[in-house]
């Protein structure tokens, strides 16, 4: 399964890539795209089944969909803009074979155009309500991880994963859109007290994302901003504790102000309220999602959350200050963390 929205540019290579691993059924579930991706299926890859939806509803949608529709209980699903190394699925499955506990398994995607480096490989969950990255930027050669081990937060970027578990416990999150559902997935599985692995020697390469929402060094684009504001808080108050939504607030009370800076220096201030206001309208639908993940909660914060590292773009950290102030910060929130997880529920 390809999830897509306007990615005709990538389209191609993303598909004879998945379609080289052997597979018996490729979907592609279209977001209502504007470009020629639908043309250029039909006309290069004619045994994909394309998927297409009425409206743009963000990639949680469209997996959702394309999980529902798949023949097989075993989906791969990959995003539009991975290239996946010829053995990537066979390594997915051969990790799963003595592991049937396991409901999810991800490879360890690499920078495209420098595949030497890796992006991104899952890491844990950083108590602000960030994926604390284990190996990000990183060169391949001194990236840590050997084999097939134990995963917390997932990227997804492409992952084989058992469909009747993932949308048995709610599938992706279809009101965050964009941005961290990715992680507010794998943290409801983990709390229900599910397994993911990382396999590590599986790559896949990960090109430039969606204009105007992925950010690799450019500007901050301004949907992504507002996201992260609005996002961030339905994932914290669904699945956390109400003890540990107290014991945390200070941190995150510095984080948004700190985040509050670089909006202002962005100049996208709006976006951030936009995003806090949004939260506040949807709080009824947050509350009820946070009763269901809550009765399936198996496992206490304290034994999934962590307190860092505090993972930025080389770009935004490009310059001696801003990574001493990011040091600082994580200095702060680490120590934090110490200091309250005993409390945490």
């Amino acid at each position: 399964m390809v999830c897509n929205y306007n990615g005709e540019s990538y389209l191609a290579g993303c598909l004879e890539s998945v379609l080289a691993q052997g597979v018996d059924e490729v979907l592609v579930v279209d977001d209502a795209s504007s470009d020629g991706s639908v043309a250029l299926v039909r006309a290069r890859f004619p045994r994909v089944q394309v998927i297409r939806l009425e409206k743009n509803s963000g990639p949680c949608a469209a997996r959702n969909a394309g999980m529902r529709a798949a023949r097989n209980r075993w989906v791969l699903a990959v995003d539009n803009d991975a290239v996946l190394e010829p053995d990537v699925l066979a390594k997915l499955r051969s990790s799963l074979e003595t592991r049937p506990e396991v409901c999810l398994a991800q490879p360890r995607s690499v920078l495209f155009d420098e595949p030497t480096r890796v992006h991104y490989d899952g890491g844990g969950f950083h108590y602000l309500g960030l994926i604390a990255l284990r190996n990000a930027y990183t060169p391949l050669a001194e990236a840590e991880g050997v084999g097939v081990v134990e995963a917390d937060a997932l990227v997804a970027i492409c992952a084989l994963l058992d469909r009747e578990v993932v949308l048995g416990l709610g599938g992706y999150d279809e009101e965050l859109f964009y941005l961290a559902e990715d992680l507010d997935l794998s943290l409801r599985l983990k709390l229900a007290g599910e397994r993911l692995v990382s396999v590590e020697e599986a790559l896949v390469r990960h090109r430039g994302g969606t204009a105007g929402l992925s950010f690799r060094g450019g500007g901050y684009p301004r949907r992504r901003v507002y996201l992260h504001a609005r996002n961030r808080r339905r994932i914290l108050l669904k699945c956390y504790r109400a003890r540990t939504l107290l014991l945390v607030l200070p941190a995150f009370a510095l984080y948004e102000l700190v985040w509050l800076l670089f909006a202002l220096k962005q100049g996208e201030l709006g976006a951030v309220i936009r995003g806090r206001f949004d939260f506040l309208r949807a709080l009824p639908s947050t509350l009820r999602a946070r009763r269901v993940v809550q009765a399936r909660r198996r496992l206490r914060d304290r034994e999934l959350l962590c307190g860092g590292p505090l993972v930025l773009s080389p770009s935004l950290v490009a310059s001696g200050g801003t990574r001493g102030a990011a040091r600082l910060l994580d200095r702060c929130f680490r120590a934090w963390w110490w200091l309250v997880r005993p409390l945490c529920g």
